[in-house]
């Protein structure tokens, strides 16, 4: 039985770097921290990665968790995704203020497409964190729309809600 989302993973090419945003900048909590090298039997069992050598760091903001890695090896490649592209282009931050976070953001280095956006009872506006990964951060204002098929970019004029 599956009882909900746990964490997102995200990969970034300087660790240090990436665990200095996602804490610092965005606020998550550092609730585990640890790194492996070389052969480890259950590690390469559960990833399914011959030696792996990495560092990862669980990460909690609220309800949910993102667990930060850098892999060393095997060299990783680069998959910058965009939007509409397959596999997890995208997570989403709620947050309050929209506008406030927005500029706070930016002035912290996070490149954004535009201004956010108003749907009414929330608003939305996807950016990039410092190495490229999208991260949308959405205002839900009606409690009522914090369901899942009233998100705001599928409720849009045009949408498929």
């Amino acid at each position: 039985m599956i009882v909900g989302i746990h964490h997102v993973a995200v990969g970034v090419p300087d660790f240090e770097a990436g665990l200095a945003f996602y804490r610092d900048v965005l606020g998550f909590e550092q609730v585990e921290r640890t790194s492996f090298s070389g052969a480890n039997p259950p590690v390469e069992a559960a990833i399914g990665i011959r030696e792996p050598a990495a560092q990862m760091a669980m990460l909690r903001g609220g309800n949910a968790y993102i667990e930060l890695w850098q892999y060393e090896s095997p060299p990783p490649r680069d998959l910058s995704a965009d939007p509409n592209d397959f596999g997890y282009p995208h997570f989403a931050l709620e947050v309050k203020d929209i506008k406030a976070e927005h500029a706070r953001l930016t002035a912290a280095g996070m490149t954004f497409v535009g201004e956010p956006v108003e749907f009414g009872d929330s608003a939305a506006v996807y950016g990039r964190d410092p190495f490229g990964n999208v991260i949308e951060i959405y205002e839900i204002r009606d409690p009522q729309r914090a369901q899942i098929a009233n998100t705001p970019l599928l409720a849009a004029p045009g949408g498929d809600a």
